[in-house]
């Protein structure tokens, strides 16, 4: 599905060249479940970003589905980004003062498509939130606004989930909530590229993927959930 190769990117400003990525390579197979780990700094959201159509590469080639994405015009990038790729985000990112169902319904406004409100109703009830779908975003907890941007990224039905520090804003409980719901669509085959510097966090994938200094530094088969088990004892 995905493959990266001799991945590399750099920021220019005011002549200062910053380089973040330095020669990745990835492959990545439809419906598996990964976490990019590392510390703050290490290009790990960079190269999610690439992963994820929202900037570009310096170097290399980024092949997604059989298809060269370098060679894809801009029109063409941005409807992978609205119909391939659903995001998830550490702030949100929803509507103030808008409902739930609002929230939900953004990409499919964006795409063009009749809005089928059955659609909708069934991203929300999918992360649980059918009894608050009227409800302000404004409203709900840092828990339920998550669940809220999971249904959002799941209503143009992509190909692929990327989820950006998603607990990072939560207390535990909730986090652990959200990391079951990523897990569930992992097991229903939904591919979940999750980005994280949280170990617990990341023991949720099947596969953890480390990156040091813009370079890959390990790539593993994740045996806790491998072996049918969750941190806590129970694969959903």
């Amino acid at each position: 599905m995905i493959e990266l190769k001799g991945i590399h990117k750099e920021f220019v400003n005011d002549e200062v060249v910053t380089k973040v990525l330095h020669g990745v390579d990835l492959k990545i197979e439809k419906g598996e479940s990964i976490a990019i780990m590392g510390p703050s700094g290490s290009g790990k959201s960079t190269l999610m970003h690439i992963l994820g159509f929202l900037d570009t590469l310096s170097k290399g080639t980024y092949h997604f589905d059989n298809k060269d994405v370098s060679s894809l015009d801009d029109d063409t990038l941005a409807q992978y980004r609205n119909k391939k790729v659903g995001f998830v985000f550490q702030s949100f990112n929803l509507l103030p003062k808008t409902s739930v169902w609002d929230n939900v319904r953004l990409p499919l406004l964006y795409s063009n498509q009749k809005v089928d409100p059955k659609v909708i109703d069934e991203a929300i009830k999918s992360v649980g939130l059918e009894h608050r779908k009227e409800h302000l975003s404004n409203q709900l907890s840092g828990g339920e606004k998550q669940r809220v941007a999971i249904a959002r990224a799941l209503v143009n039905k992509p190909d692929i989930i990327f989820a950006d520090e998603p607990t990072g804003n939560l207390d535990s409980k909730s986090g652990i909530q959200i990391m079951e719901i990523l897990q569930k669509l992992s097991n229903m085959g939904k591919t979940v590229i999750l980005v994280t510097h949280e170990t617990a966090t990341a023991k949720y994938a099947k596969r953890i993927v480390k990156v040091k200094d813009g370079r890959i530094v390990s790539d593993e088969i994740n045996k806790v959930i491998t072996d049918g088990r969750t941190l806590n004892g129970n694969l959903k």
